[in-house]
């Protein structure tokens, strides 16, 4: 069976000026045209052949010995080439480019916009992309719990947190009570493995171990006193966690960690209702 959105590896059944037409057996009723400029040099019939089998513009089968940036079932990062009427085109690594369709976005693309995406195949039986890629993701991953990962947001939910397809291809989450960046989708992270599930999926924190990411926040507490408080901060570490959320983007419990480190190092003192830098 030829299989649309797949590489086969099929044989060369007749010779035409304008290709070689293709099918799973030398003599079988099925098959599909190899353009010309696609067939290798010396091709005669009985050669096999490795393709993949798309559409052409006329709706027709047709193979192509080009490797797309992303097959059936899989996903990727693609390019946005152009946004037309009924959706935006993508780049997939083949001369006809790729419909993501307006209903399959989640939210609207953009010229030169890189988005992850999904290959499958619509009710009219041609290849599309979508943005929900959710169903296409793997809970197999390689991961153990503090391996750092990198993904792409895909999906904001507001209770449960910002869904990652870790290396574009694995279920991850960043819980809801681990945002302390204003995250979009889209948007690239590198996040450290908290937990991986009995199902496979991965739960995800931007932030490191306490220990180790206790110096880094020292020195961002201390960069946005001297840059952004002209080195006296008008609260202290018994401020509302949603203050030091938005002025520092860490939680109250890493604050008062970076707070207390700085105490340590002679760095910082802390005055009444207020942190003030050590000249």
């Amino acid at each position: 069976m030829i299989e649309l959105g797949k590489m086969q590896t099929l044989v060369v059944q007749r010779v035409k000026e304008f290709g070689v037409y293709l099918g799973e057996e030398a003599d079988g009723e099925s098959s599909v045209l190899l353009p010309k400029k696609q067939v290798p040099e010396g091709t005669g019939p009985g050669d096999r052949i490795d393709v993949f089998i798309y559409k052409d513009s006329e709706d027709r089968l047709i193979a192509t010995t080009a490797e797309p940036k992303l097959k059936v079932g899989e996903t990727a990062v693609l390019n946005v080439k152009e946004v037309g009427k009924i959706g935006a085109f993508l780049d997939m690594g083949l001369e006809k480019d790729l419909l993501l369709p307006f209903k399959e976005q989640t939210h609207k693309v953009r010229q030169g916009e890189q988005v992850l995406v999904a290959l499958y195949i619509d009710k009219s039986k041609r290849l599309a992309a979508t943005m929900r890629v959710y169903s296409h993701l793997s809970n197999e991953s390689p991961y153990k719990k503090d391996d750092q990962v990198t993904g792409i947001i895909y999906e904001i939910n507001e209770t449960l947190g910002a869904f990652v397809a870790v290396d574009n291809k694995y279920y991850g989450l960043i819980p809801r009570k681990e945002f302390f960046e204003n995250y979009r989708e889209g948007d690239e992270v590198t996040a450290r493995v908290t937990k991986v599930r009995e199902d496979g999926k991965l739960d995800l924190s931007p932030r490191q171990k306490a220990h180790i990411q206790m110096n880094a926040d020292s020195e961002r507490v201390l960069e946005i006193i001297e840059s952004q408080f002209e080195g006296c901060l008008p609260f202290t570490d018994k401020a509302d966690p949603e203050i030091i959320k938005r002025e520092f983007s860490m939680s109250k419990n890493a604050f008062k960690r970076a707070i207390g480190h700085l105490l340590k190092e002679g760095k910082v003192k802390i005055a009444e209702n207020k942190i003030e830098k050590i000249k």
